[in-house]
């Protein structure tokens, strides 16, 4: 059973930073395609913060270009959020995901969530 674990949310003030880290536990049987993180705030839908593919390409959301940084460490399948300069409507619940190739299509895995609140 493949779980990902999640730490490092907490509060933080405006202009702050916070390292979020997600690791997958249990046995992998297929290939990672990617790892990002999600979030989703009171009322809004869950929306795309980061993201990286096995190739180490990156994407990230407009609103957190420039103050967030993904990073991986392939050896433990571990995935990292640094986000400096923290805003108060950075403030959500942060979701680490992970897509998998099985066969022809791919699954996607969910972390429980992290609270992140930045106060003003």
């Amino acid at each position: 059973q493949v779980q990902l674990v999640e730490s490092g949310g907490g509060l933080v003030q405006t202009g702050g930073s916070l390292r979020l880290s997600c690791a997958v536990s249990g046995r992998l049987f297929f290939s990672i395609r990617a790892m990002g993180w999600y979030r989703q705030a009171p009322g809004k839908q869950r929306e795309l913060v980061a993201r990286m593919t096995s190739g180490g390409s990156t994407n990230y959301a407009d609103s957190v270009k420039g103050r967030f940084t993904i990073s991986r460490d392939g050896a433990k399948n571990t995935v990292f959020l640094q986000m400096d300069s923290l805003k108060p409507e950075d403030t959500a619940v942060y979701y680490c995901n992970l897509v998998v190739r099985v066969d022809v299509r791919d699954d996607n895995y969910w972390g429980r969530g992290t609270q992140v609140t930045v106060s003003s």
